[in-house]
């Protein structure tokens, strides 16, 4: 098989594609000929040698991604026949292998997926799609309510649009650039603004008012989120999820400042960080999350936007991913 192996922690550069044996399932495990891998933010991070949250940095060389969707090709022993020639979708957890024609998986992480429901679009639904409903177990968005969502071309932000506008929610996407905002207009936003561009935010007062959002959805921090914070209304609900702007190694200079967490109290504005992933569970946890953000992509609630790169090209999709020069969700096509 093809794979991209990193041998040397660095830049995007440093990701090889090469080919490498086939890998053999093992007990309760089966191999899927892998159709579209999912790339993440945390995977930029990782390949430099730096390891956010929980996941370690890998021993290397390594074969980098933890999502793929494709067909059953092979069974480990034990493993039922039924899932010979099933298409599959499955998130690897902590052991990586993503990035490859072929992939070994535990039968506990497949989820089947259903008809009508492409391998590139459950591929964003199985890691992004999760965190998504995740981020929304902590807002009980309704026709009431003015949502504003940052980097709302993004995976996760495009995901929150379409979930608010389903839920009869007013809102307001911003992203950076021409292409991004009219592709956040295409998603059904009521409103579509530049954050790249100065006054973007006094385009949303003029819309809808001084303070017009309910609910801050964000994962960019940095001046972004300062700016966007200022337009949550008194007892509004702010969910980030992310540095973004920042990097991972500057995320203190990303949080709101002593005058701004005090202005919260004053408003009685809550604001819900990195906690809420403690909050939401462990792997069982996890899998309902998965669970749910496939039926709302079989049921189309959800559509993925996707930005595809060639498996060949992992170095551009991670280049291009660190420069926010992507929409949607970044997946690899072996």
């Amino acid at each position: 098989m093809h794979a991209i192996r990193l041998h040397a922690f660095g830049p995007p550069e440093n990701l090889r594609h090469e080919e490498l044996p086939d890998p053999e399932p093992g007990p309760g495990q089966v191999r899927v000929a892998v159709a579209a891998a999912g790339v993440h933010l945390i995977d930029t991070a990782l390949r430099t040698g730096r390891h956010p949250g929980p996941i370690p940095a890998p021993e290397l060389p390594t074969i980098p991604g933890r999502e793929v969707a494709g067909t059953v090709e092979a069974l480990g022993e034990g493993v039922d026949a039924g899932w010979l020639g099933r298409r599959v979708v499955a998130h690897l957890g902590m052991v990586p292998g993503g990035y490859a024609e072929l992939a070994v998986v535990g039968t506990e992480r497949l989820h089947p997926l259903p008809d009508g429901l492409r391998e590139d679009h459950a591929v964003a639904l199985v890691g992004t799609g999760r965190m998504t409903m995740g981020i929304l177990r902590f807002a009980d968005l309704s026709p009431r309510d003015t949502v504003l969502v940052l980097a709302a071309a993004g995976g996760i932000g495009a995901l929150l649009t379409q979930y608010a506008k389903h839920r009869g929610s007013v809102v307001i996407g911003a992203a950076g650039g021409a292409a991004k905002t009219a592709a956040v207009r295409d998603l059904g936003a009521d409103l579509a603004v530049d954050y790249d561009r100065p006054g973007w935010d006094e385009t949303v007062r003029e819309a809808f008012g001084d303070r017009p959002a309910t609910y801050l959805f964000e994962g960019v921090a940095g001046e972004h989120a300062r700016r966007a914070l200022r337009l949550l209304a008194p007892g509004g609900q702010h969910l980030n999820y992310g540095y973004a702007s920042a990097g991972f190694d500057e995320t203190a200079s990303a949080l709101p400042s002593a005058a701004e967490t005090a202005e919260l109290g004053v408003t009685s504005r809550s604001v819900l960080g990195q906690a809420l992933f403690d909050r939401i569970g462990g792997p069982e946890k996890m899998r309902v999350l998965e669970d749910e953000a496939m039926a709302h992509g079989a049921a189309g609630t959800l559509v993925p936007l996707v930005h595809h790169f060639p498996l060949a090209e992992a170095a551009q999709a991670h280049q291009a991913l660190e420069s926010r020069a992507t929409i949607g969700k970044v997946v690899l096509i072996p």
